[in-house]
């Protein structure tokens, strides 16, 4: 197998064009590169735009082919680094199962992490079963449209609690920094291909589902966890534990039964911990149970809004080919004049600023894109490092290792108060001066839930509002129009990464109870879906191989 990089073609020529003429383009520059019509296409491994000559826009291509000729092929093209050899990396779950288990694995969390890790179980043949506070998607959505919509917050069904996770009200972006030599990033690409997302995301640079594919690929991927045995049960939170006759014992509640009917337990030889970084009651009941953790960094910040066009041109160009391109994203980072980092986050090209709040009486911002990305606005978190020294400076010590938890709600609770229960908004000229904004200019917020005028610099600490005014100016300078004085400012997101980590060791097992097993973004683990969900693999063949353990299977 031979990888081509590096395949030019300009936009003007492959603007509305078919994917089998689109093909037949890049055969023909194929043939031209590597001299020879005797190969076989395999496939386009990634596609990007190329907008570094806004004068001469173009894709940028990765292809895979197949020849007898492969030798030949690299001899020829010996000083081309763009030409080299590959091997096609398929992943296989690396466990057999050949008995039966005393009890079924539990997987608490129905996120990309639990769900992952539940499907390659139950493929394996090892019937996990899923417990989930929340609601199945459909049900969920209902209740988030709900609460946006005006109504009072669900605290067990909403954007952060319920199936598919935080994720499923997100852009459903699977771009990753994680490494992975065994495959199974591309596996993870390849299941959720397979359970109904769009195909480009088998190859597009910066791959995102959208909510609006989300939503039914959870679905389906919990119908076939099902269909192999697998067991997901809605409306479950996730009690306790407590250690048993040499196994362990899950306390859950089911949430929609009568007084005296709730309460049930499930003995188990593995316990998954996938319960996503806002479950806060979860983090203090294992807290008690003195489950090993630590307090770890994360970020807070604002959501920040322009018009789509605005970041387009300033990427693109502003010619007519640029406007029929795919809303252009950005990444950005900064160091602070005080030493913090500063950095754009969850960037949602054409999309919305949603209220992801999970509780009463707190305000927290998340960003949100359909597959299409054709909001009329673009919109990022602009978030600051904060670290357990900061929690302890803020008067948190004496929560321990939960000070970080603590630390979001104080501010949360702030930016609820100052925005009178909705969305406090700023634009950040008057973020700048810090006072409050009487008027929108040309951009107008497009925000899931209710939103009022309110001075964000009462809503998070001073380093951080300090650091995100000189983060914008100084992106402002290399993106032009971040920094207007009209962009629109939200608040706030605290819920960039969990606050705490569920301490485990090479085994994936945590270090001080046996059979337990943290799992994904909550636990400390991951940073977004594919990241998620590559652990709940990593911990599915953990799991898998510790229950052979102990019964020889």
């Amino acid at each position: 197998m031979l990888r081509i990089n590096q395949i030019k073609i300009p936009v003007t020529a492959i603007d509305n064009l078919d994917k089998a003429s689109e093909k037949k383009m890049l055969e023909e520059k194929l043939e031209r590169i590597i001299g020879t019509k005797d190969y076989t296409f395999e496939g386009i491994v990634k596609k990007s735009i190329d907008a570094r000559k806004k004068e001469n826009l173009s894709y940028s291509y990765s292809v895979e082919i197949s020849s007898k000729h492969e030798k030949q092929i690299l001899n020829k093209n010996r000083n081309n680094n763009n030409i080299m050899s590959t091997k096609k990396q398929e992943y296989v779950f690396p466990i057999k199962k050949t008995g039966e288990c005393v009890h079924f694995p539990v997987i608490v969390g129905a996120g990309p992490a639990g769900y992952f890790c539940g499907l390659y179980l139950a493929r394996a043949g090892y019937k996990p079963i899923i417990l989930e506070r929340g609601k199945c998607v459909n049900e969920r959505e209902q209740d988030v449209e709900g609460f946006w919509q005006g109504e009072a917050i669900n605290p067990e069904s909403n954007v952060s609690f319920g199936e598919g996770g935080a994720g499923t009200f997100s852009d459903g972006k699977l771009n990753t920094g994680i490494k992975d030599k065994e495959g199974r990033i591309q596996a993870v690409v390849k299941d959720f291909i397979q359970y109904g997302a769009p195909c480009d995301i088998g190859y597009v640079s910066k791959p995102h589902i959208g909510t609006d594919y989300l939503k039914s690929v959870m679905e389906a991927m919990r119908n076939d966890i099902i269909s192999l045995g697998g067991s997901v049960l809605f409306e479950t939170r996730f009690e306790g534990y407590e250690e048993w006759n040499g196994h362990l014992r899950v306390k859950a509640k089911c949430l929609n039964k009568g007084a005296g009917q709730e309460y049930f337990y499930l003995d188990t030889d593995a316990l998954v911990l996938a319960i996503g970084h806002s479950a806060r009651d979860t983090f203090h009941a294992l807290n008690t149970a003195k489950l090993y953790m630590e307090p770890k960094a994360f970020a807070v910040g604002l959501r920040i809004e322009h018009l789509r066009t605005t970041i387009n041109n300033a990427q693109y160009g502003d010619s007519d080919i640029a406007k029929r391109l795919p809303a252009a994203d950005y990444k950005m980072t900064y160091r602070s004049s005080e030493g913090r980092s500063v950095y754009s986050f969850c960037m949602c090209p054409g999309g919305f600023v949603v209220n992801a709040s999970s509780g009463e009486e707190q305000s927290v911002v998340n960003g949100m894109s359909n597959h299409g990305r054709d909001e009329v606005n673009s919109n990022s978190a602009i978030v600051v490092n904060v670290t357990p020294e900061d929690f302890d400076k803020e008067g948190f010590s004496d929560y321990g290792v939960l000070a970080g938890m603590e630390f979001q709600r104080k501010y949360e609770a702030l930016a609820y108060r100052e925005g009178k229960g909705s969305i406090p908004v700023q634009l950040f000229g008057d973020y700048r001066e810090g006072k409050l904004s009487s008027e929108f200019g040309i951009i107008k917020p497009n925000i899931k839930g209710s939103y009022t005028f309110g001075n964000l610099n009462n809503c998070l600490p001073a380093f951080v509002n300090n650091a995100i005014i000189e983060g914008i100016i100084y992106y402002g300078e290399r993106l032009e129009g971040f920094s207007d004085n009209e962009a629109v400012l939200s608040g706030i997101e605290t819920r960039t990464s969990s606050p705490v980590r569920l301490v485990r060791g090479e085994d994936f097992m945590s270090v001080n109870v046996r059979g337990i097993f943290p799992c994904g973004e909550g636990a400390g683990y991951a940073g977004g879906i594919t990241s998620a969900a590559v652990d709940g693999i990593k911990v599915a063949e953990a799991v898998a191989g510790y229950i052979n353990s102990l019964f020889n299977l």
